[in-house]
């Protein structure tokens, strides 16, 4: 997002009929040096495919799966909400220190993100 500082490595939402047939999508991202690396069965068919450089993510969801319209609100929401999208930049720079692995920096900066998506719901309707 323009405006946003961000890490190292771009997360790539692609949204595929059915997650669970790697067969249809594997093999073409692969063959650019895509490498599978995570499969997550148990929350929402969730694949991950990663790429070394640059550094990339490419997370697979299904076609209805609330985890990709998610995203989009909250990226929607940064891009015209200024204040929130420097709260969350702040987090981000925040969790940096301490190390250890991806899923400790997310757990540093989550609360952060909790109160965006509250105020963003909210503003939505949806609580």
């Amino acid at each position: 997002m323009p405006g946003l500082a961000g890490k190292n490595v771009v997360d790539i939402d692609l949204t595929v009929t059915n997650p669970a047939d790697e067969e249809a999508y594997v093999p073409a991202l692969s063959s650019i040096g895509y490498i599978l690396t995570v499969r997550e069965p148990s929350w929402h068919q969730h694949r991950c495919l990663q790429l070394q450089s640059p550094r990339a993510n490419v997370h697979v969801f299904g076609s209805d799966c609330p985890e990709t319209i998610r995203h989009r609100m909250f990226r929607d929401w940064l891009s015209t909400h200024p204040a929130d999208r420097l709260l969350y930049e702040s987090a981000k720079r925040a969790a940096i220190p301490g190390g250890g692995h991806v899923m400790d920096y997310n757990r540093r900066k989550s609360a952060v993100i909790r109160e965006i998506y509250d105020r963003l719901f909210r503003d939505a309707g949806m609580l």
